[in-house]
C-alpha cells in the first residue's frame, strides 16, 4: 500500500472504533424494562370495576357542581371493566380504544392509575381522592391536564333487573 494512503486509512479505523464504543464500554442495545410500581395502597384494581357517571372540571371552585353533574350521567355511564391481565380497561388521553390500566403506589406516597410501569409516568393519572363511591383523577402530564381537567367519577347504582311477569 502506498505510504500516502496509510494515514487516512488509520484515521478512518480510529474514528470507526470511537463511534462503536463509549468511554465505559459498549452501551446495551435496549434499555432495561422499567420496573412495575406496586399497587396503590387501599385501592385494588377490582375496586374500580363498574358503571360510573363522569364529568370534569378545571377550577377547584367547580368541584361540587361537577360531582353532581357526574352523578346525573349514570343514565349514560362510563363502564370500567376487568382487563385481561388483572387491571382495568379505561381510555388514555386522545385514545379511541381502551387500554389496560393498573393502580400504582408512588415512592412519594401518592396513588396513580395508568399502564403498567413506574408510578407517576406521563400517561398516568394521579388518584386525588377515592372513597369507593367517588373517584377524582388528575392527569400527570400538564398539557393533557390543561386540556381535560380533573376527572370526577361517581359510582352508579347497580342496574336492577326488571320484574318477571
Amino acid at each position: 500500500m502506498p505510504r500516502h494512503l496509510i494515514l487516512p486509512v488509520l484515521a478512518s479505523l480510529a474514528l470507526a472504533a470511537c463511534a462503536s464504543s463509549s468511554q465505559y464500554g459498549s452501551a446495551p442495545a435496549t434499555p432495561p424494562p422499567a420496573a412495575n410500581a406496586p399497587p396503590a395502597p387501599g385501592i385494588a384494581n377490582e375496586d374500580l370495576v363498574g358503571r360510573w357517571g363522569f364529568a370534569s372540571f378545571h377550577r377547584d371552585a367547580d368541584r361540587g357542581r361537577t360531582t353532581n353533574q357526574a352523578r346525573s350521567q349514570c343514565n349514560n355511564a362510563y363502564a370500567i371493566e376487568r382487563g385481561p391481565g388483572g387491571g382495568v380497561m379505561m381510555h388514555l388521553a386522545d385514545q379511541q380504544q381502551p387500554s389496560e390500566l393498573v393502580t400504582k403506589g408512588g415512592t412519594d406516597g401518592r396513588r396513580y392509575l395508568g399502564p403498567a410501569g413506574p408510578a407517576g409516568d406521563a400517561l398516568d393519572r394521579e388518584i386525588v381522592n377515592f372513597d369507593g363511591r367517588v373517584m377524582e383523577l388528575r392527569w400527570v402530564d400538564k398539557e393533557v391536564a390543561g386540556r381535560y381537567g380533573t376527572s370526577i367519577f361517581v359510582r352508579c347504582a347497580p342496574r336492577v333487573a326488571a320484574p318477571r311477569r
